[in-house]
């Protein structure tokens, strides 16, 4: 059976997510962050050097990063439900929007967070740049949810389950704002009940 590592707010809710969907089984370990630092804690460094959640626990195979868990998942599964079949126009939009998710719009998104933290005295360096890459990325996201139900299509995948993670902390911290095609597509994804469930674990 499958064990994951998971740290509470965190990005590994992905992870959770997608094996409650997939309704396979598996080993929850939870791993609280520091009340204080906000950090995660040296219990993770014993699971996986980097010390980050989500790990998988799978007999010999440890893996890191959501991306590569939530593929190894899917491979595991027999019928590989929620990863359009590969060489289609949706599978490459898939993996697009997989890699999307932490690549392009992770950067700005996370430290847009970082910046709304700090005590800050006028503009920063990076300021422009951040903002730039937020209403590029964001524009994206609008236009392609104003063509489709889901990020790779018509159809719910693990894609969606990658970008909704990062669409609500970009909605936590005010930057969903007048984006409607993004702000409807977060309001159908809620309702399903493994988001729920995930969510739920903390």
């Amino acid at each position: 059976m499958l064990t994951v590592h998971h740290l509470n707010q965190s990005r590994s809710t992905r992870v959770l997510w997608l094996l409650e969907e997939l309704s396979m089984p598996y080993q929850r370990v939870d791993h609280q962050r520091d009340k204080t630092t906000h950090l995660a804690p040296a219990s993770l460094k014993k699971i996986h050097p980097l010390g980050k959640a989500p790990v998988m626990v799978d007999g010999d195979v440890v893996l890191c990063e959501s991306s590569a868990v939530m593929e190894y998942i899917i491979d595991l599964d027999e019928q590989k439900r929620l990863r359009p079949a590969q060489g289609t126009a949706e599978y490459y939009q898939y993996l697009e929007w997989s890699h999307f998710a932490e690549g392009s719009l992770g950067l700005p998104v996370i430290t847009h967070l970082f910046m709304q933290r700090e005590t800050r005295n006028g503009d920063q360096p990076m300021d422009n740049y951040i903002a730039k890459e937020i209403n590029v990325d964001f524009a994206y996201i609008e236009s392609t949810l104003s063509q489709r139900a889901y990020f790779a299509g018509n159809e719910f995948t693990a894609a969606d389950i990658m970008m909704t993670i990062m669409l609500e902390i970009a909605n936590r911290s005010g930057l969903l704002e007048g984006r409607e095609n993004t702000l409807t597509y977060l309001t159908k994804v809620r309702q399903r009940q493994a988001y729920q469930k995930a969510l739920s674990f903390g």
